[in-house]
């Protein structure tokens, strides 16, 4: 096994040598994606998927077809390894994830569009689940299926009905998680007002529990809704999104041991632009208020990052300062719930590659280095830092799972930190190459709740859209 795991690693090694080689030889006019906290500026809701490459295979396919019918697809592949899963010794694990989509639009009317996205993900090669996210593998399943009405950029209403992603801001608190082999969907309604300057979302729904081998369905009695605003033209150069959500949540225990529901609000605003001198920023904020049964409900959370891009030099390097807050509980008896409560985010290396620390009870310090070497490839390394913001609580991961907690609040604060390289190239004909590699050395806290072993993540992938 262990032999298993020196070859995935230098594997992933091999591939981030050969992506640098074929970029370096290759002459490549693809625009890269970036990721959304490296270039300022963003819309409320994330835009309907994107259309297949002019030279995709399905063009031929729907060539053939009729105007208001489109098939297009998607695969993905991700071999990865964990290397000292719970921070434990003998705990590594090497594995393959795939995921297929085939996706068919109907276009009724110049007003009515139908959409489906039908998707089977699976798991190849582990050997231990334990070590695996939860909700790696749903064998075919449907995972979208909604009817749009209204013309986008010609009617300022659309609505949205069904099962669909919801997607706002940089998707902290609310976001389909694409990252995962299984991501997130929502059965709801969705209405967007939309006019020069402003975007208003308004949405209601459940998130979809996933069943594998059996239909998806939704969560009941888990309900989200909200608004989530965009104004384009206050400032210049900026965006302010203002926002609130209320979750309501039942079969839930109170701090007495007694069933509850929950109700909160959750009320915040993001703010990101561009500054003088070939500066950034990014600010969020949130607050939430309310209670679980007869416990009351208080908590806040921040994030805070400023960067400058050296705009005159080959390659534009970006070198960025972040510092991430999520409020905790200090007494898990005295009827006040503070630890934050983070949503649904897409929360895959917002808090570090290795996704062991989520914005829930944390301190968080990040700084970096983005490099595009060319357009279409970009490369950064990261360094975080992290602390507990109240060592009576958990430390919770990026699906706001505990990972270890000290309830007496005697292991300290001091969680570790954490070091990440990354590449990503975007082809033409919709390949996206990408590699990653993050470990994470425990500090005094997670050395005395756990056995305090190091913990390492390196993945290779590769996407086509077809």
């Amino acid at each position: 096994m262990k032999k298993i795991h020196a070859g995935l690693f230098l594997g992933v090694m091999v591939f981030a040598i050969g992506v640098t080689h074929v970029a370096g030889q290759q002459t490549i006019t693809a625009t890269a994606t970036i990721a959304s906290n490296s270039v300022p500026g963003s819309s409320a809701k994330q835009p309907d998927p994107p259309p297949p490459d002019p030279k995709a295979p399905s063009d031929e396919l729907n060539s053939h077809l009729p105007s208001w019918l489109r098939f297009s697809g998607e695969i993905r592949l991700r071999g990865a390894g964990i290397f000292g899963d719970f921070f434990k010794p003998d705990s590594d694990d090497s594995y393959m994830l795939s995921r297929l989509r085939l996706n068919m639009q109907i276009k009724a009317t110049s007003w009515m569009n139908f959409y489906f996205q039908a998707q089977d993900s699976r798991v190849l090669g582990a050997t231990r689940t334990g070590s695996l996210p939860p909700l790696q593998q749903d064998t075919m399943d449907l995972r979208l299926a909604y009817v749009d009405l209204g013309e986008e950029n010609k009617t300022p209403i659309r609505l949205r009905l069904g099962r669909q992603d919801l997607a706002f801001g940089e998707e902290r608190l609310i976001g389909p998680a694409n990252w995962l082999n299984t991501p997130r969907s929502f059965d709801a309604a969705s209405a967007t007002f939309s006019r020069k300057g402003f975007r208003l979302d308004a949405f209601a729904g459940s998130v979809v529990k996933i069943h594998d081998r059996q239909f998806n369905e939704y969560t009941n009695g888990s309900y989200i809704s909200g608004l989530y605003s965009s104004f384009s033209k206050l400032i210049p150069q900026s965006t302010i999104e203002p926002y609130f959500f209320w979750r309501r949540q039942s079969g839930l225990i109170t701090e007495v041991h007694t069933p509850g529901i929950s109700n909160f609000g959750t009320f915040g605003f993001r703010w990101v632009g561009k500054a003088p001198l070939h500066t950034d920023y990014d600010i969020e904020m949130a607050k939430q208020s309310g209670s679980l049964g007869s416990d009351t409900i208080a908590a806040w959370a921040g994030h805070w990052v400023l960067g400058y891009t050296f705009a005159a030099t080959h390659s534009t390097p970006r070198l960025f300062a972040e510092y991430n807050y999520a409020s905790g509980d200090h007494n898990g008896t005295d009827g006040t719930r503070g630890t934050f409560d983070q949503l649904f985010p897409s929360g895959h290396d917002l808090y570090g590659l290795t996704d062991q620390v989520g914005w829930k009870n944390i301190r968080h310090v990040r700084t970096g280095v983005e490099v595009k070497p060319r357009k279409n490839w970009i490369v950064s390394s990261k360094y975080s830092s992290y602390w507990l913001a109240d060592p009576h609580d958990a430390l919770y991961n990026a699906a706001s799972i505990v990972v270890a907690k000290s309830p007496a609040g005697k292991a300290g604060d001091y969680v570790g930190q954490e070091l990440d390289f990354l590449s990503s190239i975007k082809y033409k004909k919709g390949v996206i190459l990408s590699g990653g590699f993050g470990h994470l050395f425990p500090g005094t806290f997670l050395k005395a709740t756990t056995p305090g072993n190091s913990y390492s993540f390196p993945y290779a992938g590769i996407s086509y859209a077809f």
